[in-house]
This record gives C-alpha cells, structure tokens and sequence, in this order.
C-alpha cells in the first residue's frame, strides 16, 4: 500500500510540476463528473491506446490515442469553442494532447488530473 501511495504522490508531483510548465488547463475527476452530469454532449477524448481504453472507460469518451494524435485532426471534436477535457491513465499523456489541441485552436481544453488512475479510485 505504500508503494502504491509512493507512486501516486510521484506521479501527482510531476503532473503539478508539467501542468504549471505549459498552463494547460485541469480539471479534476469529480469536476469532470460534474460536467459529464450536466452535459450530455460533453466533448471528451481518452487518448489511452486501443488496449487500455477497451480495459474500461468513460462512456462518453471517444479513443484518439496519442501516439497518433497528430496525425488525427478528422478525430479532433468538431466544434472549437466549446470546452474539450482530456484523460489518459495518469494525467501525463493528457497533457500533451491538451497542448497539441491548444495550438490546433481550440479554446478551452482542460486535462483530467490523475487521469483514470484517479477516475477509478473517486
């Protein structure tokens, strides 16, 4: 258990640390539910792989893997101006395609901190 505790606070201190580096927006799980409760049409991508996405996931979310997230615009949610949240298992990964959606032109993008590690586990 204190391993798992060890790895998490880890893993929270580097994405508090990557977050303020490039001003990504967050937003936490329980907010996201919040979101997810409110919204039915709710633009929500996990950019896990295949493998990890069909292992569970949010039912809203729509799979665009990062390792191909560049090359996926046709993927990207159509409508720029309405805010996009993003998850990956973690937080890390989501913030990348926060940022790559950012320069793309989309305007209110936040990532999901802790990724689905903490989805889970809320």
């Amino acid at each position: 258990m204190l391993d798992f505790l060890f790895i998490a606070v880890v893993i929270g201190l580097i994405y508090f640390w990557w977050s303020k580096r490039n001003g990504t927006k967050t937003v936490s799980t329980d907010e996201l539910k919040r979101k997810i409760a409110e919204e039915r049409s709710i633009q929500l991508l996990d950019v896990r792989e295949p493998h990890e996405y069909k292992g569970g996931h949010i039912k809203q979310a729509k799979n665009v893997p990062l390792s191909g997230f560049g090359n996926a615009s046709a993927q990207y949610p159509k409508d720029k101006q309405r805010p996009v949240y993003v998850i990956c298992q973690s937080g890390m990964r989501s913030q990348r395609a926060a940022a790559m959606l950012k320069s793309a032109g989309y305007t209110d993008v936040y990532s999901v901190k802790g990724g689905m590690n903490f989805w889970r586990a809320s």
